[in-house]
């Protein structure tokens, strides 16, 4: 009797394996290690591609930036005639017509130097917003991290405004403005603004990309906040001579566009003194490239697998 107690169990025998008739398809490519075609990697993998493609993303910039004046007879002059002539235009109507030059000392500098900084975030949105609609055939016939096509174009406006930034130094020299050790200034200023101008662009290519209409809007946009930030008047002026509301003031000073073109004007123009700075411009600057950029390219992330499928 008791050696039958003590008798172990007979073991239950293997399940039988479903075959493959039996399985769905997403376990069948689990079982045979597939994976979906154009699936969103994590976000630290999606910066890694992004980086081994970084000479690519430089390549397609310089290529998009010598093609973009090439049918014209004088090219790349184009590259600086073109914001130099827009200051020309605004000179005229608001330097001499509206008489904004007597509220700001050097004003011909003051207006070119916002000119071509605010020139630089509102191609760099209105590329941004063309850069997967404009490119599908790309999108759909390789495989790369999207984002490259905003960045690029980014860097390519980037690569535009230092060609301005030359005839910029001659006009400053011309009128009279000393090169000064804050000049300096304008290397980190425009790496904030290149970081926020990318964050922004890379939101406005999710966006254009499932609505293409939205290309056609933005002028009216840009326009609007191009009026709003001060590139042709002096927002330290209007402040004193209106009694505008506490609100409307912070958020005119906060103006994202206004603290990249004030940091300019600091950093290059001498009478553009310590003391015209708004309070806490780095500090603002540094938080509006802090978040357009990490937020912008958290943004674009998410839809990675949805570009080109439309």
């Amino acid at each position: 009797m008791s050696q039958v107690l003590d008798t172990p169990p007979h073991p239950a025998p293997p399940a039988a394996e479903p075959s493959p008739a039996e399985l769905s398809p997403a376990e069948l490519a689990a079982r045979h290690g597939l994976t979906v075609s154009g699936a969103r990697p994590s976000l630290p993998a999606y910066a890694g591609q992004l980086w081994r493609r970084r000479h690519f993303i430089t390549a397609f910039a310089t290529a998009k930036l010598t093609a973009q004046y090439s049918q014209a007879k004088l090219g790349q002059v184009w590259q600086v005639m073109t914001p130099l002539l827009n200051a020309a235009v605004y000179y005229f109507i608001f330097g001499v017509l509206m008489d904004t030059r007597r509220d700001v000392e050097d004003y011909v500098p003051f207006l070119v130097t916002g000119v071509f900084v605010f020139t630089f975030t509102q191609a760099s949105v209105m590329a941004g917003t063309r850069a997967i609609s404009g490119s599908l055939g790309l999108v759909r016939a390789l495989h790369f991290p999207r984002a490259s096509l905003p960045i690029s174009h980014c860097l390519q406006q980037l690569q535009q405004l230092l060609f301005s930034m030359a005839a910029l130094v001659v006009i400053l020299l011309c009128f009279g403005v000393p090169p000064t050790v804050y000049w300096l200034l304008a290397v980190p200023a425009l790496a904030l603004q290149f970081t926020f101008n990318t964050g922004l662009a890379l939101v406005m290519a999710r966006l254009g990309s499932r609505t293409p209409d939205i290309a056609q809007l933005m002028p009216f946009v840009l326009r609007t906040w191009m009026y709003a930030s001060g590139v042709m008047w002096s927002i330290d002026a209007v402040l004193a001579d209106r009694n505008l509301p506490h609100a409307l003031k912070v958020l005119l000073e906060c103006n994202p566009a206004a603290v990249y073109i004030d940091l300019m004007r600091f950093a290059l123009i001498d009478s553009y003194s310590h003391d015209r700075l708004p309070h806490l411009a780095w500090a603002w600057a540094a938080g509006w490239a802090l978040l357009a950029g990490a937020g912008g390219f958290i943004y674009f992330w998410k839809a990675e697998e949805t570009y080109g499928r439309g």
